[in-house]
């Protein structure tokens, strides 16, 4: 299966300051991936090479068989839905419903087509009541949810969102992580920049690390979340129930609801027998 993403040996430098070092990393279909590591690692500066808001200063950026420096931005977009940290951004049209319209008419989807996917999209983030809404009248949290709506109607290959979950409530971090599963479903694959292990460890499976500049691992998220003091040195902490997992030396390390019940059942049950 060939790669959705694939990075190959990217190094970018602003001015005489390397921000990405020598990045190696490739993504399938369907993969649900999380990108985490301090502020300052290279995260954000890597989600810019991947939208073609920047060209990398040595190596490749692929998107499909796309190379990045030879497409604009709104050529990537075609295969490529971004949701940046600071979504307000991305959002300017008159009503929330136009703004999710916008990007599927720019890249020529025909008109029957746009509706059909500007109401998945809403409807999937919870949206429809306030669609004929200003964005700018929205709370914060809904004009995030606004922005994601719109990438999402994009119909991507590749979702790259940068903390997706910031400043939501519980009902709409629940809306974000079914929509991108059911995304990853249909064969997008995710890559999720997030502070937040909870919400990665209930939605995505595999983690990569970056650390001032460098991929220094690229593991399934359990195995991730098990590093204990080594993730603490990434000013990260692993969610409760992969503490838990870990404390009790599951089997597997499950990081998810159902599979530490699971265990749990698993392992007092065999401890009822013997």
């Amino acid at each position: 299966m060939s790669a959705v993403l694939d990075l190959r040996a990217v190094t970018f430098a602003y001015g005489g300051r390397t921000a990405l070092d020598d990045v190696s990393l490739a993504l399938r279909p369907g993969e649900r991936v999380a990108l985490v590591g301090h502020n300052g690692a290279g995260k954000s500066t890597l989600m810019r090479l991947i939208t073609g808001l920047l060209k990398p200063s040595a190596g490749s950026v692929l998107v499909g068989d796309w190379d990045t420096r030879e497409r604009r931005p709104e050529e990537l977009a075609t295969r490529v839905g971004s949701v940046f940290q600071h979504a307000d951004q991305q959002l300017f049209a008159r009503t929330v419903r136009e703004d999710v319209a916008f990007g599927p008419r720019a890249i020529g989807v025909a008109a029957g087509e746009v509706a059909a996917r500007v109401a998945r999209a809403l409807g999937a983030l919870g949206l429809d009541a306030v669609s004929e809404e200003h964005p700018y009248d929205l709370p914060p949290p809904w004009r995030k949810l606004a922005a994601f709506a719109g990438a999402l109607a994009l119909e991507p290959t590749l979702l790259v969102l940068d903390e997706p979950t910031a400043g939501l409530d519980r009902l709409a971090r629940r809306r974000v992580a079914a929509a991108l599963t059911e995304r990853a479903a249909q064969g997008t694959a995710l890559l999720v920049i997030t502070h937040d292990l909870d919400f990665a460890a209930a939605t995505l499976d595999r983690g990569l690390v970056l650390d001032h500049g460098r991929l220094v691992r690229d593991a399934a998220l359990a195995e991730l979340l098990a590093l204990g003091e080594g993730l603490e040195t990434l000013g990260l902490a692993a969610p409760p129930l992969s503490r838990l997992s870990t404390a009790l030396a599951l089997p597997g390390h499950p990081i998810r609801a159902q599979e530490v019940a699971s265990a749990l059942a698993s392992v007092a049950a065999r401890n009822r027998v013997s």
